[in-house]
């Protein structure tokens, strides 16, 4: 995308905060399965970890999805900008089925509300990360340009 910043001054700044969203998820996903360990695989056990309703499944995935982002944190060269892009849009996704099937049987990874918003404020973090974290040598630098009759576009 050529509207998308490379090389943002900020770009730092971004890694950290995405580096911090990994870190919440796996803190969240080691106390969510030290306090499920024992309760239903899915469905609502009534479970809170720092505020938010979890289950066994749901403390598994985080785990995973926060292991993922913070070893693409790490390793960066615009494996960050992709972990973060997909990882964060695939959390709004699940919070927003969480959002609709909770209270029903349906919410396989027994969200509270407060699980949802989590999810979404995590989710957005990672996108707007995403956005900034992008590197390239410095002559690949700018938006493609078309030359049209001889002359710049």
């Amino acid at each position: 995308m050529a509207h998308t910043p490379v090389n943002h001054p900020l770009r730092p700044i971004y890694r950290a905060w995405s580096f911090v969203a990994g870190a919440y998820l796996v803190v969240f996903g080691i106390v969510g399965l030290i306090q499920t360990a024992g309760d239903s695989f899915t469905g609502r056990t009534g479970v809170h970890v720092f505020g938010q309703e979890t289950n066994l499944l749901w403390s598994i995935l985080v785990l995973v999805v926060g292991a993922i982002v913070l070893g693409a944190a790490a390793i960066g060269r615009n494996l960050d900008t992709a972990a973060d892009k997909y990882v964060g849009w695939g959390l709004l996704v699940l919070g927003s089925y969480e959002l609709g099937a909770s209270r029903t049987d349906a919410s396989i990874f027994g969200f509270s509300v407060a699980t949802v918003v989590v999810t979404y404020l995590v989710g957005l973090v990672l996108i707007t990360s995403s956005l900034y974290l992008k590197v390239a040598p410095q002559q690949a630098v700018g938006a493609p340009r078309q030359v049209r009759e001889g002359r710049t576009a």
